[in-house]
């Protein structure tokens, strides 16, 4: 097999998962700090709750890194008579390094799209939270204590 198909999942794989691990660290490490705020302090439910995040963020993104792995070679299948079995024949194989390149600056570019936009959606959740955090610290205002007047003395 001549095509270069191996090599561009490797190297999709290892980028692709290497920018997951970044991100998450990075997100969660600071994200840490949100989380302390929004549960008042609380180290321990904080921690967890930050935990359980960043394995949703690393099962979600892995998962979707893996969904669009597959590269399209355009492949044709035909029928041949003389060998009685189904011929598989790509079109769009990549049998170049330029054609590696650019096929993995596609699917990596839109990785990272996709990446970014998790990110932020992490980063809106983190201040949603705390904005929710703080509405619930206010306190409540002063319930008013009708005063009763005692009557005025004149002196005679």
């Amino acid at each position: 097999m001549t095509t270069k198909i191996v090599l561009a999942y490797l190297v999709y794989l290892v980028v692709v998962l290497g920018l997951t691990f970044y991100v998450a660290r990075t997100l969660f490490t600071n994200g840490r700090t949100f989380m302390l705020d929004i549960f008042k302090g609380k180290e321990d439910i904080a921690n967890a709750t930050n935990k359980l995040f960043e394995v949703g963020f690393y099962l979600l993104n892995m998962g979707f890194a893996l969904l669009i792995l597959k590269i399209d070679q355009g492949e044709e299948h035909t029928y041949d008579e003389t060998l009685q079995t189904t011929v598989t024949a790509y079109t769009h194989a990549l049998d170049t390094n330029q054609e590696v390149v650019e096929v993995l600056a596609s699917k990596v570019g839109g990785f990272a799209i996709y990446l970014g936009v998790m990110l932020f959606l992490n980063l809106y959740l983190f201040f949603r939270g705390r904005k929710k955090s703080r509405q619930n610290m206010m306190p409540m205002p002063p319930v008013p204590v009708p005063v009763v007047a005692a009557p005025l003395h004149t002196n005679r």
